[in-house]
C-alpha cells in the first residue's frame, strides 16, 4: 500500500437482512474494512496487524457510505460500486481486489477466470488465497467468485450469507443441498 496510514478508524455498526454489518472507513470516508459481528475478533485482530497506529473508535461513519450499504440490501445490487476503499495487502492481493471490482452484480466467475483476468492463469490458488483474505467484503465482491462447476465454494462471512447475497444480486450458482 503506498498511501499513509490512517490516523483514524471510525467503526460503524449496520443492521442488514444477513446480519450486523462492520463498516469501517478512515477520517476521509474511505473503506477500510467491511465484515460480520460474527467475525468481529478477526477483523479486530487484521485492523491491529495493519494498522497498528490507527486510533480506533466507534460512531456513525460517512452518511454517503450508509446511503450506499442501505440500497445495496434494499435492492440496488450496484449501489456499493462507486465507493472509495483501499486496503492494505500485498501487490497481488491488491491485483485480485481490483479485479473482483470487475464482476459486476448479477454475475460470477470462477477462480480459473479470475486468475486470467489478471493474467496469472496457473495461479488459482494464490487467487483463491487473495480472494479469501480480502478485508472489504461485499463492497470488494469477493462473494462473486465461485467455482468452475457453477457451485458455490466457500466465502469467509459463511456459506448462507454468499447464497443471500448471490441471490440477492439476481446470479445464477449451483446451489449445494442439504446433508
Amino acid at each position: 500500500m503506498t498511501a499513509a496510514p490512517p490516523e483514524i478508524l471510525t467503526l460503524d455498526r449496520i443492521a442488514t437482512p444477513i446480519g450486523e454489518a462492520l463498516v469501517v472507513t478512515d477520517e476521509a470516508g474511505t473503506l477500510r474494512a467491511f465484515n460480520w459481528r460474527d467475525y468481529e475478533a478477526a477483523m479486530s485482530a487484521w485492523l491491529g496487524r495493519h494498522y497498528p497506529k490507527a486510533e480506533r473508535r466507534e460512531g456513525q461513519g460517512p452518511a454517503a457510505v450508509r446511503a450506499a450499504v442501505a440500497r445495496y440490501f434494499e435492492g440496488d445490487p450496484q449501489a456499493l460500486e462507486g465507493l472509495a476503499w483501499l486496503a492494505s495487502g500485498t501487490p497481488f492481493q491488491l491485483r485480485v481486489w481490483t479485479a473482483l471490482c470487475t464482476i459486476p452484480a448479477g454475475q460470477t466467475l470462477s477462480y480459473a477466470g479470475l486468475a486470467e483476468r489478471i493474467g496469472r492463469p496457473t495461479a488459482m490458488r494464490a487467487v483463491g488465497l487473495a480472494n479469501g483474505a480480502n478485508p472489504i467484503s461485499v463492497v470488494v465482491p469477493c462473494h462473486r467468485v465461485i467455482g468452475a462447476d457453477g457451485s458455490l465454494t466457500g466465502y469467509g462471512g459463511g456459506l448462507p450469507r454468499k447464497t443471500w447475497l448471490l441471490t440477492h444480486e439476481g446470479a445464477h450458482f449451483k446451489a449445494r443441498l442439504a446433508a
